[in-house]
Order: C-alpha cells, then structure tokens, then sequence
C-alpha cells in the first residue's frame, strides 16, 4: 500500500472514532515508509500503531520508532527458535513491549504445550503469548494441520487455563468456539470473532473485508477517499458476517451465546462438536457490489 493511500484509509478511521490499527501483511517493517507510517499513525490522527514481524530488518531506526509510537509489537514464533530468541531479547531490551504470536496447529500443538509446562528462558520478559488457531488459507493451506484433528487440544486449553504463568495468554478470536466448548473458561474473558462488529481488514489493493483471511476467497469491497463509514454500515458482505454471528446454525448449543457459532467464514477450524457447519460460501456474495 502506498503511503498515499494509507493516509487516505488513517483519515477516515481518525474521524470515526478508531483507535487502533494493526499493520501485517508479512513484515510491514520492511516497507520503505514505514517510519513515517508509524509517525503519522499516532501523531497526526491519534490512532495508535501496532504491528506483526518475522523480526527481520528492524533497524536501530525502527525500533526506536516502535518505542516511540507503537502499543506493542507481535514477533511471530518460527524456527529455528534461537533466532526468534534472539530477536525477543533485542526489542526487550529496547523497552519495547512484545507480544508472541504463535500458530497453533495439529503438529505446533506440542510445543506451545512444552512452552506452557517449562517455559524457555527467552520468553521471560515478553508481555503475552497470543495462540492463533491455524486457517487453511492460502497456497500454504492443508487440512491436516487442522487444530481440532490433534486430541491434545482440550489438555492444551486446560493446561493454559489452569495454570498461573510467567508471562500474560491470549487467544485469536478464531480460539472461542474451543475455549466456550471445553467449559472451563469464564465467559467474561472472551468474546466472539470481531469481524464485522468491531474491526474490519484493509488490503493492500484499497479492498475491504470484515476479515483478512477472506481476501482472495471474496473480492471485497472497494474503498475511496469518503466510503469507510458507508462499507462498514452497509456493504453486503459486512451485513451479511454480522447477521452469521446473530444468527448461528447451532442454536441449540448450550454456549451460543457466547461463541456466536465460531467463525462464520471458514466453520471447518472450530473446535467444539456443533459449531457453525454450513458453508459460506452458499449463501455469502462472492462478488459485493454494493460501494464497490
């Protein structure tokens, strides 16, 4: 995304009231402004900055900018691990807080379960581990790796639950169908995916999405200088996430209050036996022609 345009988007989200913004798409650090995009993120429109890194090409310049002007900063867990323990105690030492994303999958499962029981060194001093429940999206995209087809997962998520630790856990929202289904989470600590209801993605093509993994399955709605209000209100594709999460499948779940049906895009990675099981795309505009 141009700087330009990114503007354009920071604009509009300043004047209706958004207050943070989340900058990925593989490693944004590396984008040629991207001091500036910080800058101008926090001190021209208030909105605070926060972004995601594999922890290459932080510079001695960008890491005095994330201090200066970002919330915190997600390092996503890849081996080889004592790289990624190099890059943690880096920007710890920098003051900067750092948050740990990890991807929870059939296989990573093992480890983020070791992590829990016996946590490595380098993560004291992290602020949180963040487990994000694996979609098969993408030209990377397997089933296999699928969360639910390990059976650790509910020992997983009582161990987390169960167990005071060193450092903060957290859960993508794509977590809640799990967390509601195994019974020991309380309710208050956790709510159903935001998409739609309280953040929406912006891709790189000025496209918008009430989530980013439905880029490349949905064409998205096209943004110009003075329509972010209007998609968010009335765009077919918003309306119609907001009334899945209303209206889940699984009414007769003791937890639907709570989970909404798990994710109303992709239904295969929820973890609980119900769960929303029809498929989006039956009956979700592929092709949003409202605003577009």
């Amino acid at each position: 995304m141009s700087l330009t345009d990114y503007e354009m988007v920071i604009q509009q989200a300043a004047r209706l009231g958004v207050c943070q913004v989340a900058l990925g798409g593989g490693n944004p650090n590396q984008h040629p402004d991207f001091l500036r995009i910080l800058e101008l993120t926090r001190e021209e429109y208030g909105i605070v900055p926060n972004y995601t890194t594999n922890g290459t090409g932080l510079t001695e310049e960008i890491l005095q900018a994330t201090a200066a002007f970002c919330g915190a900063l997600a390092v996503s867990a890849y081996e080889p691990y004592a790289e990624f323990a190099a890059v943690l105690g880096r920007l710890i030492s920098c003051g900067i807080k750092v948050n740990v994303h990890f991807v929870l999958d059939s296989a990573s499962i093992d480890v983020a379960l070791a992590w829990l029981l016996n946590p490595p060194a380098y993560l004291s001093g992290v602020n949180a581990i963040i487990f994000l429940n694996y979609k098969p999206i993408g030209r990377g995209s397997d089933i296999t790796r699928l969360l639910k087809r390990n059976m650790k997962c509910r020992e997983f998520l009582e161990t987390a639950l169960g167990r005071r630790s060193q450092f903060k856990l957290g859960f993508d929202s794509c977590m809640a169908s799990g967390l509601a289904s195994c019974g020991i989470a309380d309710p208050v600590w956790y709510d159903a995916c935001e998409a739609a209801r309280f953040s929406m993605y912006i891709s790189e093509t000025m496209r918008a999405y009430p989530c980013s993994f439905m880029e490349g399955a949905y064409q998205g709605v096209g943004l110009n200088e003075d329509n972010l209000l209007e998609i968010w209100q009335e765009a077919l594709l918003f309306r119609q996430v907001r009334n899945r999460l209303r209206r889940p499948a699984c009414q007769e779940c003791f937890y639907v209050a709570v989970c909404r049906g798990g994710c109303p895009v992709f239904p295969e990675i929820n973890l609980c036996d119900q769960g929303c099981h029809s498929e989006m795309g039956t009956d979700f505009a592929r092709v949003d022609e409202h605003c577009v």
